[in-house]
């Protein structure tokens, strides 16, 4: 593989025109989780905020204060005042830093990047906690958690701060160390090309076992899903180095797109089987359209 740049890569990572359609949006858990702090969403929960829900009977303990005494005088019953809690939501997400997603062009890490900063700042504009961690397999708990609008500039910057490592982690133990060092329970997405010689499942296991509510976001350049190369070839993994001499056919590229879409095939079902919300998307597939489109159609924003 050959890494490529863009000058795409050199622009901010949120353009005005998408943080005018992102304000607009929100991010929706399909579980109900107890955040840390106040925040600005609905929780399906009762609590105390200021906007009323339901009445319930009191019970022998309840907080008199929340009686109503005009029922009271009417109805001759104690009944208690119910208000719908508002929540804050914890957000995750994952960016696959290997050297595959070094490889397109625009890269699919570069890519990778804006998606997380967008589903990020989502978040933001609704006082989520959002955290956004590289898969270096880094033993410290160092990514910042952003929360609120005024974040956006140092979440960008660190976003795009992020790189690839040099060293060799496979997904399995990056996550895991994730999983080791973050208890808190949310939306976890998770960014990858799902490329790793020794497989994804079991990453996708530990994330699973978090009891959070996990996207995963496959990413592939165009030019993997639709490779245009004939001829003698000397092919070079840029994770680990091996070499492959082959000559490149029409029927080899045939083999390959099989190949590729049984691998998508197999993603997309290992996932559906443990609840987790899959979507494949191609580098050339703007940003903006896959959140306002694909992301919404799968319930992950409103």
């Amino acid at each position: 593989m050959v890494h490529t740049a863009s000058l795409v890569e050199n622009e901010p990572l949120l353009s005005p025109a998408l943080l005018g359609q992102l304000e607009r949006m929100e991010l929706i858990s399909r579980k109900i989780f107890r955040g840390r702090m106040k925040g600005e969403r609905r929780s399906k929960r009762k609590g105390q905020s200021v906007e009323f829900a339901d009445f319930r009977n009191y019970v022998a303990g309840d907080d008199l204060r929340f009686i109503d005494w005009n029922l009271y005088a009417r109805l001759d019953k104690l009944l208690l005042k119910l208000f719908l809690e508002e929540e804050d939501l914890h957000f995750y997400s994952l960016i696959d830093v290997s050297d595959s997603m070094q490889f397109g062009n625009p890269s699919k890490l570069h890519y990778a990047k804006q998606l997380a900063a967008s589903l990020g700042y989502i978040g933001l504009c609704r006082s989520d906690r959002v955290k956004i961690e590289a898969l270096d397999g880094a033993t410290s708990s160092g990514a910042p958690v952003f929360r609120g609008k005024r974040s956006m500039a140092r979440m960008c910057d660190y976003v795009q701060s992020l790189q690839s490592t040099a060293a060799n982690v496979t997904l399995t133990d990056a996550v895991k160390s994730f999983c080791l060092r973050n208890r808190g329970k949310g939306i976890l997405v998770l960014i990858s090309d799902l490329m790793d010689k020794t497989g994804y499942e079991q990453a996708l296991k530990f994330l699973v076992a978090q009891n959070m509510d996990v996207y995963v976001i496959h990413v592939l350049s165009q030019e993997e899903i639709d490779p245009e190369i004939l001829g003698d070839l000397k092919l070079v993994d840029c994770e680990d180095g091996d070499i492959a001499e082959i000559s490149v056919s029409q029927r080899l590229i045939d083999k390959y797109r099989a190949t590729l879409a049984t691998f998508i095939e197999q993603a997309r079902d290992f996932c559906s089987k443990r609840g987790i919300v899959y979507t494949m998307t191609s580098t050339e597939r703007s940003v903006d359209r896959l959140v306002s489109r694909y992301l919404r159609h799968q319930g992950l924003v409103k």
